[in-house]
């Protein structure tokens, strides 16, 4: 066997079993994300909740008190996940935390502290959309997802490769690959027309 098949065959099989689990969750998830009307398991509890802050909204130059405010949210309501934005508009401060398939929210108004926080959680569906797409998933997913899509490229050269060396199959094999190719790009074709 020449070295360069055994070499390719060696690691098209161990990174097809290390990738194995990664590419089913990024397949399934995949379908759902292509079928949002199939909703089992994607129910979404959102809950309100309004009261005063129990200190001051502004610190003694009158800016927001941004840091105070987001451990406040965090202790007193388990709001979760990074801040995604912060800011003031017209006297009202608001805070936006979010992670795959959460949303929580404190807006405040900065003269009286009275605060109102709305906090949506989506069912599984959502989140493992959401893990499909990194977002609001932070950058150890987003090495998962890199790392994935690393494995899946060495499985599709050493596929190739191995097809290239058995004589019997060379011929279809590349024909395959032409005729794939040809059929996404008028498939892409004819997404974008």
């Amino acid at each position: 066997m020449n070295p360069t098949h055994r070499w390719s065959r060696n690691l098209h099989v161990y990174t097809s079993m290390v990738a194995l689990v990664v590419v089913l969750f990024f397949s399934v998830t995949g379908i759902t994300l292509n079928h949002p009307q199939w909703t089992f398991g994607d129910d979404t509890d959102r809950t309100e909740e309004t009261g005063t802050l129990p200190f001051s909204a502004l610190d003694e130059t009158g800016s927001p008190s941004y840091l105070p405010i987001a451990e406040y949210a965090r202790n007193e309501f388990g709001f979760s996940g990074a801040v995604d934005s912060f800011g003031e508009v017209a006297g009202e401060i608001s805070i936006v935390f979010k992670k795959p398939g959460y949303a929580a929210e404190i807006a405040i108004d900065a003269e009286t502290g009275e605060f109102r926080t709305i906090v949506e959680q989506q069912g599984w569906v959502a989140v493992l959309n959401d893990l499909h797409k990194g977002r609001d998933s932070g950058s150890s997913w987003s090495w998962v997802i890199d790392v994935s899509a690393g494995l899946l490229v060495v499985i599709s050269v050493t596929g190739l490769t191995m097809q290239l060396y058995l004589r019997k199959r060379r011929k279809s094999a590349l024909w395959t690959v032409a005729g794939g190719t040809l059929l996404t790009v008028v498939l892409v074709w004819i997404t974008l027309a």
